[in-house]
């Protein structure tokens, strides 16, 4: 690996990311809020002061990256912006160690959600702004911003990883009019669009603008300790959960329908799969919530805002699941192993792979009633390779011992039960921010040791660089050469 330029790389792009600590630093300054300025101010001057000389005097840009090269910067992206974006928590005075400030910056760039603070409340408008800013930029991908970096640089053939099944890969083009410039842009079209309409329904700006970047990246942040439920309005409500259920979507395909193409998505199993769940879960939550409820209206508006927030993996939430009847739960747990749809800001285990893992099932199950019979897997009515199956289930293998690892983490180091340990290691992994129980704002994760919070920090980033992307990093083979 040519180490030197991947080096300059990684010093270069702290200094890059550190520029967007620069709103929450002007919000510091209009409202009065000294002591937050000085902690972005100083994190802004300590990361230009390296990043700078690294950018003005590395040379001729590097050739174009290999796919193991690629991935390392890719890694180192997502942990320096990590480590970095922890340090204006820190200095803030609001987080009682370094080890919950990056726990509440990782949780924020890899739109988890799960907060320590016991009292959102009370924060400052600056330290609130760059939760948001986290999950929002978090959300697009922080892999696509190094992506243009690295492009800038002359590291043109990075290819970030997509959060895809294993499927035809789509690149995202880093450079003018390729398809990263085109999602950005649509991703900054929602968000406007739900600031708008947030505002429009009796938020004020700092909390429209707040919720719309959290929703729209499926973050699950909020202002208020009780989330959406603190502003009691059903208006509001049906517009967040509309809008999580357009950011749990591909976003490549809400480019196509944007042109007129809805055969692409008539075609695409993914997409007929990922309405299908959200509309047989809402509408078995929403028969089983009714009698408590007390209406039709707030039954189903409570069950779609529910289903949604859990299955694109946001966490905002109207009320808690575990106060719901045992159904009820049921569908809600089911789906936190979900996921939202592949290319989009959503985490989780993603709908493909179930899709996937169905059709191959089907197809086992033809073969043992026809075993002469010739089976062949097919997504979009295409033919699908069998490494995907493959791609399929190492990954669920993966994940589910991570599962594992999490659940032992939380039950013996904490002293956890072993359903608050699941469900723990669970929002974690799957970046989904609140499960059953009530773990919003504070919670379980507060209480926890230092070492529990960096062991969940690494479950986060690995389930949000699909596991593979991380887990490589610990192969002997990948640092050889």
């Amino acid at each position: 690996m040519r180490k030197l330029a991947i080096f300059r790389l990684c010093i270069v792009f702290p200094g890059f990311f550190s520029l967007a600590m620069i709103f929450p630093l002007v919000i510091a300054l209009a409202f009065g809020e000294y002591r937050m300025a000085f902690a972005f101010g100083v994190t802004i001057g300590a990361s230009a002061a390296v990043a700078v000389p690294a950018f003005a005097l590395g040379g001729r840009p590097a050739p174009g990256f290999n796919t193991r090269e690629g991935i390392l910067f890719v890694c180192f992206a997502w942990f320096s912006a990590c480590l970095l974006g922890a340090v204006p928590y820190y200095l803030s005075g609001y987080f009682p160690g370094f080890s919950d400030a990056l726990f509440e910056c990782v949780s924020g760039l890899t739109t988890t959600g799960i907060t320590v603070l016991p009292d959102l409340e009370a924060l400052p408008y600056s330290l609130h702004f760059w939760r948001a800013m986290t999950l929002w930029l978090g959300g697009m991908g922080t892999v696509v911003f190094a992506a243009g970096l690295a492009s800038r640089l002359g590291a043109g053939g990075v290819r970030p990883l997509q959060e895809t099944a294993g499927r035809t890969e789509e690149r995202f083009a880093p450079g003018p009019g390729g398809a990263a410039k085109i999602l950005c842009l649509v991703y900054c079209a929602l968000t406007a669009v739900l600031f708008l309409l947030f505002f429009a329904g009796g938020m004020g700006w700092f909390d429209a603008l707040f919720h719309a970047l959290s929703a729209v990246s499926t973050g699950g942040f909020s202002t208020r300790n009780n989330g959406i439920a603190a502003f009691n309005s059903p208006y509001l409500e049906w517009v967040c959960a509309v809008f999580m259920l357009i950011a749990g979507f591909n976003f490549t395909l809400i480019c196509r329908l944007a042109r007129g193409k809805f055969r692409d998505i008539a075609d695409n199993d993914e997409a007929k799969a990922y309405f299908a769940i959200i509309l047989v879960s809402a509408l078995v939550v929403g028969v089983s919530i009714l009698p408590e409820a007390g209406s039709v209206e707030k039954a189903l508006r409570r069950a779609f805002f529910g289903v949604v927030s859990v299955m694109t993996t946001t966490g905002l939430r109207a009320e808690d699941p575990g106060l719901w009847p045992p159904l009820a739960q049921m569908v809600v747990f089911m789906l936190m192993f979900t996921g939202g749809c592949s290319g989009s800001a959503a985490g989780g285990i993603k709908v493909i792979r179930h899709v996937v893992l169905f059709k191959q099932a089907k197809n086992e199950t033809m073969r043992l009633l026809y075993p002469s019979g010739v089976f062949s897997l097919q997504l979009d009515k295409k033919p699908c390779e069998k490494h995907v199956v493959y791609n399929v289930a190492a990954f669920l293998f993966l994940y589910f011992l991570l599962l594992c690892l999490g659940t032992l983490l939380m039950g013996v180091s904490a002293g956890a039960g072993l359903f608050d340990s699941v469900n723990a290691s669970a929002i974690a992994l799957g970046n989904i921010g609140h499960g059953l129980g009530d773990r919003l704002p504070g919670g379980l994760f507060q209480q926890a040791p230092d070492y529990v919070k960096w062991g969940f920090s690494f479950l986060m980033i690995a389930g949000r660089l699909e596991l593979f992307t991380v887990l490589i990093l610990f192969a002997p083979g990948f640092w050889r050469g």
